[in-house]
């Protein structure tokens, strides 16, 4: 069925953004009315749809970007606008997709991972994609949020921008930071529009999007900020919120200024980031860590394409020389035995017929790419099994990464 099923796929024309969107409405069960944001970025070349006669009933496209991993910056398939009609489930329909969309990305040879973020965390690994960082909504009281005695706010000051003022600055800043930090995504000019396109429908009684920028004495921007604000009254006064849905920096000092600018508003008694990291530093710049809670959810899920070329670009923080064998039963190139060295300016994969060290999934292999999984808590809930003893310990360490995964934007 599977087989049949793909053999009517076809991608969509740019003519059929909307007849896409209606599918991709109907799947969600929410009316998605503001799509000026995805029209700006939508890739028809790169999508599949499934017709019944002139009704769309599959949907499923990739965003051709580049993601940040740990120690270098490669393209990668950004998998979205997945969907599968209610009449048209438990089909194959879905397996289809999935198995067109990976053997592509592995022709075309220029994407070994592909990402996407799942609308329900069972779906996705029988395809390959491990579960690979964490995000949460981090939520405070401004009034228990100080910063402690020794954070430093140097001597730059934080000032609000227009949109075109905070475009001119915050786009070749964002491109200073990308590189360090693992899940940051690529932002041509038209991802740029996306972002900051603002329907008010999408605003839920917020304030429009609001601009912060930090710049140093010299005038040199070191940080920027997006937020909105919410305005609402309790018995006892004002009782507002201050949603901010990215901040970024190039050092602490920039950071802390803006978050103590944040932190300070008139009228406003709760801070809540939609997108936070699961270790975004301003807990441990506060002097009360306990003034903010996270409700951890997951994040990314990475799928390694080709695994030589995924384990050869990123870089490794301690010496690794490891046979692996990979269970890839969706991608069988993939599968079977690979001999991986590597350490911090440099990374090496390839074919082997020698012993293995660690026997693990292919999924397995994705949820630790980017450095926040920990191979070690895969390997206790039986996800990888050890073959050389202190092989778990060495790939454990060798798969971290010192900088935390930080995706503070959706695709």
């Amino acid at each position: 069925m599977p087989d049949e099923i793909e053999s009517r796929l076809r991608p969509f024309t740019a003519d059929e953004f909307d007849a896409a969107f209606a599918c991709l409405s109907e799947g969600f069960g929410e009316d998605i009315t503001e799509v000026e944001g995805d029209r700006m970025v939508f890739e028809p070349e790169r999508t599949l749809g499934l017709w019944d006669g002139d009704r769309v009933v599959a949907t499923a496209g990739i965003y051709t970007r580049d993601i940040t991993i740990p120690g270098a910056v490669v393209p990668f398939a950004a998998v979205t606008l997945v969907s599968v009609s209610g009449t048209h489930r438990r089909q194959g329909v879905l397996t289809a997709m999935m198995g067109r969309q990976l053997r592509e990305v592995h022709e075309r040879g220029t994407e070994p991972i592909a990402a996407l973020y799942a609308s329900e965390g069972a779906i996705y690994g029988r395809f390959g994609y491990g579960l690979a960082s964490y995000q949460g909504q981090l939520k405070g009281e401004t009034h228990q949020m100080r910063l402690r005695a020794d954070v430093h706010t140097g001597d730059g000051r934080v000032y609000p921008v227009d949109e075109k003022d905070f475009r001119s600055a915050a786009i070749p800043l964002y491109e200073e930071i990308r590189p360090s930090t693992p899940g940051l995504l690529s932002r041509k000019d038209r991802w740029w529009d996306s972002l900051l396109t603002d329907p008010e429908k999408h605003r839920n009684g917020r304030t429009a999007r609001r601009y912060l920028l930090h710049a140093e004495p010299d005038g040199t921007v070191t940080g920027f900020a997006l937020y909105r604000r919410k305005a609402e009254w309790a018995d006892t006064g004002p009782d507002g919120t201050v949603f901010v849905t990215e901040l970024q920096a190039t050092h602490p000092a920039a950071r802390a200024a803006l978050w103590q600018y944040l932190l300070a508003m008139d009228l406003a008694r709760h801070l809540s980031v939609p997108l936070a990291g699961r270790d975004d530093p301003l807990r441990h710049m506060l002097s009360d860590p306990r003034a903010v809670t996270m409700a951890q959810n997951d994040g990314l899920y990475v799928r390694l394409v080709d695994v030589d070329a995924a384990l050869a670009a990123r870089r490794y923080p301690t010496t690794i020389d490891l046979i692996l064998d990979v269970e890839d039963g969706f991608c069988p190139w993939n599968a079977g035995r690979w001999r991986l060295t590597g350490g911090p300016s440099y990374g090496r994969c390839i074919r082997t017929d020698g012993d293995p060290d660690l026997a693990l999934s292919a999924e397995t292999l994705g949820a630790v790419y980017l450095g926040d999984t920990s191979l070690g808590t895969l390997a206790s809930a039986e996800r990888v099994r050890e073959i050389t003893p202190g092989a778990v310990a060495a790939a454990t360490t060798a798969f971290g990464w010192p900088v935390a995964t930080y995706s503070p934007e959706g695709f």
